[in-house]
């Protein structure tokens, strides 16, 4: 089932239960796939890479928003942004623990030949492809830098 399959039907499901907020956030998921979809040059079909991005850019928002909420102090919006934020969250891939993380770079690094900080961005470049979706680039570039010392 596509995602966007399963956004339709989740959306029945929370107008039947009458959950507002999730439904708002279902509603976002479905806008912005149809903007992707009808964007200029966009395929017919969009793939599940693209839907990941799709879905840690409106995770990131949802973040982002309630931080400001937070400091300014409006807790009830600060609030909403980091439901909205987990019921987004739900629809994207496991993320990768700190170990499965440090083994894969490991082996990358092996794979390569890296041995110094200067092949960075040779490795990083491998990684962000093999853990697009699963883990934060910040936290896996972290990573990297701790092992090339």
């Amino acid at each position: 089932m596509s995602l966007a399959d399963r956004i339709n039907e989740d959306i029945k499901k929370a107008m039947l239960a009458r959950e507002k907020q999730k439904l708002e956030s279902l509603r976002a998921i479905k806008a912005a796939l149809l903007l992707a979809k009808t964007e200029k040059g966009a395929a017919e079909v969009i793939s599940e890479e693209a839907e990941i991005k799709l879905l840690q850019k409106l995770v990131k928002q949802r973040e982002e928003a309630a931080e400001i909420y937070k400091q300014a102090g409006r807790d009830d919006l600060y609030q909403n942004e980091v439901n909205e934020a987990a019921y987004i969250s739900a629809y994207l891939p496991a993320a990768l623990d700190e170990k499965t993380i440090e083994a894969e770079l490991k082996a990358i690094i092996a794979q390569t030949g890296a041995s110094s900080a200067a092949d960075f961005g040779k490795v990083m470049g491998m990684a962000a492809k093999k853990f697009a979706g699963r883990a934060d680039n910040k936290f896996v570039s972290q990573k990297l830098k701790e092992l090339l010392g």
